[in-house]
């Protein structure tokens, strides 16, 4: 009989069954693993989303304002948005340096709380990046536990057996087979959208530097100074 029609006599839920306790704890934790990348690609797909949209919204508001004021009064309205928080840090240092000095006098403060301001909001975007990464690197080489240890199962039931038959040796590779799989099916999600996520935590960190510097062009000619 050819390997791979035995291959397929053999269901899943009778090899998960009759598996070993080390076997089934890898499964157990790539199954995990999936689940955990998983529920951080929906969530960081939202806050991506949100975050670009708010963004967009605030950008336009920005733009058509007469004054820092205005938008201060309605900022509220676009919280989620990267760019509100940005657009406070800046807009607090000018009311700290107006109320005492009645002027916008030293524009290296706005722009290193600008600067605050993007830092913290990369790093919020970054939050659980890490596990994604994680995730993508170390699913393998659990997996591939899994399959060294389904060969080692297979040529300890080969050697009980007495002769080299595929029924003796194929319940152990399928074992192999199956930990590999779950592995790459763990890892090859989680490395996808950590390298998309990447990209789009690139792409709003340079909106971020850009609506800087139309802040600090904005409150110049507020301003003065």
């Amino acid at each position: 009989m050819p390997f791979s029609l035995f291959l397929a006599e053999i269901a899943l839920w009778d090899i998960i069954k009759n598996l070993r306790p080390v076997p089934l704890a890898i499964i157990g934790i790539l199954i995990f693993f999936s689940l955990f990348s998983w529920t951080i690609v929906l969530s960081k797909s939202g806050v991506f989303s949100r975050a670009r949209s708010r963004n967009k919204k605030f950008l336009t508001a920005f733009r058509k304002a007469k004054n820092l004021q205005t938008i201060a009064a309605v900022a509220e309205q676009f919280s989620s948005a990267p760019l509100v928080a940005i657009f406070e840090f800046g807009y607090r240092e000018i009311e700290r340096q107006v109320s005492q000095r009645g002027a916008l006098v030293n524009k290296s403060a706005v722009e290193r709380s600008l600067q605050l301001g993007i830092s913290e909001e990369v790093t919020k975007l970054e939050m659980n990046m890490p596990w994604l990464a994680t995730v993508a690197s170390v699913s393998p080489f659990i997996g591939l536990l899994g399959t060294v240890w389904g060969i080692i199962d297979a040529f300890e039931s080969l050697s009980t057996a007495g002769s080299a038959s595929l029924r003796a040796v194929g319940p152990g590779i399928a074992e192999a087979l199956y930990t590999t799989a779950i592995g790459l099916a763990a890892a090859i999600p989680a490395f996808i959208f950590y390298n998309l996520f990447t990209s789009r935590i690139k792409e709003l960190g340079t909106r971020m530097e850009d609506f800087a510097i139309e802040f600090q062009n904005f409150a110049e000619r507020d301003f003065g100074g």
